[in-house]
């Protein structure tokens, strides 16, 4: 494992410009990632299955406290990026602070974003942008039940 998979948001994008000049699709997909799960790991081997190289990004934990409340993240985002660097299907992970990623979307324009089936097309965050310059969205199957949340409230019911 090799958190040098880590990347800032400029090595990003640089690095996926020199893996699109040597002909590679790029695919990026996001969410927070506290405590995963297996619903996580099917989707980010479908994003996987989608290019040739994955690029994940993650909530910072400001990120994620404004998006589900004060009590998340449980893991912080260093070891949320670290754990996901384990992961054979990321290639690279980046971390942002915005509530939505359309800014780092909106720079990287991946040739594919990915989003799971419980997003409604009309609400992906940077599929405008993603399709404006000629990028396509997939949505991948969700493992019913499986969430962060749903783990969280089975723990805090026991």
């Amino acid at each position: 494992m090799s958190v040098s998979k880590i990347l800032f948001r400029v090595e990003l994008l640089s690095r996926a410009a020199r893996e699109r000049a040597a002909g590679r699709r790029v695919v990026f997909a996001n969410g927070a990632f506290d405590l995963l799960h297996a619903g996580h790991i099917r989707y980010l081997r479908a994003a996987r299955a989608e290019g040739d190289w994955l690029a994940v990004g993650i909530n910072s934990d400001d990120s994620v406290r404004r998006s589900k409340g004060a009590s998340r993240p449980i893991v912080p985002e260093a070891e949320r990026a670290e754990v996901l660097c384990a992961l054979e299907a990321v290639t690279r992970v980046v971390v942002y602070g915005e509530d939505t990623p359309r800014e780092i979307i909106g720079a990287l324009l991946p040739d594919v974003l990915v989003k799971g089936e419980d997003w409604a097309v009309d609400a992906i965050v940077g599929r405008r942008e993603v399709e404006a310059a000629g990028g396509r969205v997939v949505r991948v199957g969700v493992v019913p039940g499986r969430s962060t949340t749903a783990i969280v409230d089975r723990i805090r019911r026991r």
